[in-house]
């Protein structure tokens, strides 16, 4: 006899996992939720919150930051990473975070590991304001090495059409506030751990240079942008852009409009030191440095050239550059 347990599924410790989330999930529950966790679908109403809202969706993961959190067994924060990753895309609409669902992949599930991610996860939706309404966990014995995970978010969120962003209101001369980051965030770990191996060193040692652990600050969790924006539509913003993969030029090109693009100045904020020993130890080009990481700026608004200041102080930011006519982005 052949038993789907001996097969490599352990519906038991599902079981479990679904026990242990509920109470997680529950703690994020806002008033927009109808029925959450432990059904076929999440329901959700907008009935009295919107006049003529659009729907905004976003999904994504955190790439290869998983391999490290495996490798040092701390799971607690990834799952942050994940609902950031989801969430600082869809406000870039001006759209509140609604809901959010997780999807998580292993290949022999490990109840207490599977909790950790979990937890983050719902930590990342209570700080972003919505709630962790489903997720799927699959076990699939063959598919992932032990020890090893995947995961994806999905979030949705909403917007009324007169609030909609879209950039079409930037001008050349407005100003671009950028919001910092809190280290290298969800991209380029390729990279990250191309570098690390070829330094010979442990994920526990401690660089020159850095305030910590290589595990600590490499592990640093994505922020959330959600009360940022906030701050920036209280200021008139005109359009907001997510810092990820492909750095200030390749993201913030895709929220203006055609003929302008963006003088920006590098020295008008500091770059944490992580990515400095990055390029140092791995002798990094400076090109794909900028092109990786987002160098110490995690979130773009751009504004009226009088509103800019303000609106940067506010947002724990700084002015690092200006609207200009033409396209792209250039640094000086």
């Amino acid at each position: 006899m052949t038993t789907y347990r001996e097969a490599g599924v352990d519906i038991d410790a599902g079981d479990a996992l679904v026990d242990r989330i509920a109470p997680l999930a529950a703690r994020t529950r806002t008033p927009g939720v109808v029925a959450g966790v432990g059904g076929f679908a999440g329901l959700f109403s907008l009935l009295g919150r919107y006049r003529d809202p659009l729907l905004v969706s976003g999904t994504d993961g955190v790439g290869t930051k998983l391999l490290l959190a495996q490798a040092v067994g701390r799971h607690t924060t990834i799952g942050i990473d994940l609902v950031a990753m989801c969430v600082n895309d869809v406000i870039t609409c001006g759209a509140d975070p609604l809901f959010f669902l997780d999807y998580f992949a292993t290949g022999r599930l490990d109840v207490d590991a599977a909790e950790q991610v979990i937890s983050g996860i719902a930590a990342g939706c209570t700080e972003a304001g919505c709630a962790l309404l489903g997720g799927e966990t699959a076990e699939m014995p063959g598919m992932y090495a032990p020890g090893h995970y995947d995961l994806a978010g999905f979030c949705v969120g909403a917007v009324e059409r007169s609030e909609l962003l879209d950039g079409s209101r930037v001008r050349a001369g407005d100003r671009v506030v950028g919001v910092p980051s809190s280290g290298v965030h969800s991209n380029g770990y390729s990279l990250v751990r191309r570098v690390v191996a070829l330094s010979g060193l442990p994920w526990n040692a401690e660089p020159a240079g850095l305030d910590g652990p290589l595990d600590e600050v490499l592990l640093r969790p994505t922020v959330l942008y959600p009360r940022a924006m906030a701050t920036a539509r209280a200021h008139g913003v005109k359009a907001a852009a997510h810092i990820t993969g492909g750095g200030l030029e390749g993201n913030l090109p895709r929220v203006l409009p055609s003929g302008v693009g963006a003088h920006l100045v590098r020295s008008s904020w500091p770059v944490p030191p992580v990515f400095t020993w990055l390029q140092r130890t791995g002798d990094v080009p400076q090109a794909d440095l900028w092109l990786t990481f987002n160098m110490g700026i995690g979130f773009c608004a751009v504004f009226e050239a009088d509103a800019a200041e303000s609106a940067a102080t506010a947002m724990g930011g700084h002015v690092i550059g200006e609207i200009v006519p033409g396209d792209g982005v250039h640094f000086t």
